[in-house]
């Protein structure tokens, strides 16, 4: 009954938006609370568990998303966006330029939560397809699989990490098995998926869309790259900083605040303003003009995904995830593909990756002693599980929907298929390691 009612409230979503025209946050508020009510949760706390998932996904996204919104608008109205692209194709031609920018997701997805990387990266992609006119679902997913590859697969990512420390993992040995698996998935689920997707229609947002500038009032390539990427640039120097042995607090301390992803987005906006806004002639009015119609493209994003956070606290809290967990513990499955099934069965249900690789692993963890499993494998194994098939219960799937403006069907066809290959071929890249690793 759980997974029927399950499938019930996601059908229930999928009919409110796509049949009913229904705004997608109002229908995952109705959603949300009937999913509550189906499930059990006492009819007086049906409303705080919808509030908390609300608060809980905003606290972490929404300086990120507004910043980042900013960040994006100013790199495209000063004509950054267009510098960085003409560099890119005159460096590996117009032919290439996919693989470019798979391989920019890549290096950048190791560092930086997906969230931040989307948000970083999606200007970049719309500042080609603009410029080249070319297909936008077919330019921009191979970047977001790599982003998505590191997230589900690499430490230092949350979920990944977790992982190693609640199995007792080698943290290095994960990371090179995980790079093993992870270049394979991001090239077959990126590139060559997306030759099928080409035909895919996609007006992007238009936060992100600015006039062709002429060549002389272009910023540097330096000033221009360096800007784009200052964000990556300090998180990846406050990632590395544990490595430098610096024994004092109060550094400790401050290279954390630094490193926190909100201050670092607000380091990068500040810097950008001046060297993208006012060395380029711009005022501050323009500038705060251009700062509040990027807010505004993206408030709708914000309150979807707002929405999306309400429907999956009400499935955490009624104690779903343990009980699919428990049903499938029974099943008499080798452990890792065991462990890659729960994963994904929590998630394709719950919508959240580090939810279900989190569930998934409290229900292995014995497994992995028991039967002398690499407890390295078994981290990627649920980790490729985590990602399986993001549908309209996942904030992932309404970020890349309404970034692209995409329809329910092609969001489906794209993205969904997407994550859903790259699970496959995580477990198919488990399975292989496994049979040459003792």
């Amino acid at each position: 009954m759980v997974l029927l009612t399950i499938l019930f409230c996601i059908v229930l979503l999928v009919l409110l938006v796509s049949l009913a025209k229904v705004n997608p946050f109002i229908a995952f508020l109705i959603v949300s609370i009937v999913a509550g009510l189906l499930l059990g949760i006492p009819i007086n706390k049906v409303t705080a568990s919808v509030q908390k998932g609300m608060g809980d996904i905003l606290g972490q996204l929404l300086i990120i998303i507004c910043l980042g919104a900013m960040l994006g608008k100013l790199v495209a109205v000063s004509g950054a966006a267009q510098k960085i692209a003409g560099v890119l194709v005159d460096a590996v031609g117009e032919k290439y330029i996919q693989w470019a920018l798979v391989a920019a997701g890549f290096i950048i997805g190791i560092p930086l939560f997906y969230g931040i990387g989307f948000v970083l990266m999606v200007p970049l992609i719309f500042s080609v397809v603009y410029k080249y006119k070319l297909p936008a679902v077919y330019i921009g997913l191979p970047m977001l699989a790599s982003l998505s590859v590191t997230h589900g697969f690499l430490p230092p990512h949350p979920s990944p990490s977790a992982l190693v420390a609640l199995f007792h993992a080698n943290m290095a040995t994960t990371f090179i098995y995980g790079l093993m698996i992870a270049i394979p998935a991001i090239i077959l689920a990126g590139p060559v998926f997306a030759q099928f997707l080409k035909k895919i229609p996609s007006e992007p947002l238009a936060t992100f869309r600015a006039e062709e500038l002429p060549i002389e009032k272009l910023p540097g390539a330096f000033n221009s790259f360096f800007t784009a990427l200052l964000p990556v640039l300090l998180l990846m120097l406050t990632a590395f900083f544990p490595y430098l042995n610096i024994k004092d607090p109060g550094v400790s301390k401050f290279i954390a605040f630094l490193g926190d992803p909100s201050i670092v987005m607000l380091i990068a906006l500040i810097v950008a303003t001046y060297t993208l806004g006012i060395k380029q002639g711009k005022s501050m009015g323009q500038l705060a003009g251009s700062f509040t119609d990027a807010v505004k493209d993206v408030a709708l994003i914000l309150l979807i995904i707002a929405g999306s956070g309400a429907f999956k606290e009400v499935l955490t809290a009624s104690g779903v995830s343990s009980q699919i967990a428990s049903q499938l513990q029974s099943f008499n499955l080798p452990p890792l593909l065991l462990g890659w099934v729960i994963a994904a069965i929590i998630r394709i249900s719950l919508g959240s990756a580090t939810v279900a690789g989190l569930t998934a692993a409290g229900i292995v963890a014995p497994l992995v002693l028991q039967n002398h499993v690499n407890p390295n494998l078994m981290v990627l194994s649920i980790g490729a599980g985590s990602l399986a098939f993001s549908h309209v219960n996942d904030s992932g799937f309404w970020l890349y929907k309404e970034y692209f403006n995409l329809s329910i069907k092609d969001t489906i066809k794209s993205w969904s298929l997407m994550e859903t290959l790259v699970s496959i071929i995580g477990l198919v890249g488990v399975t292989v390691i496994n049979l040459f690793v003792k």
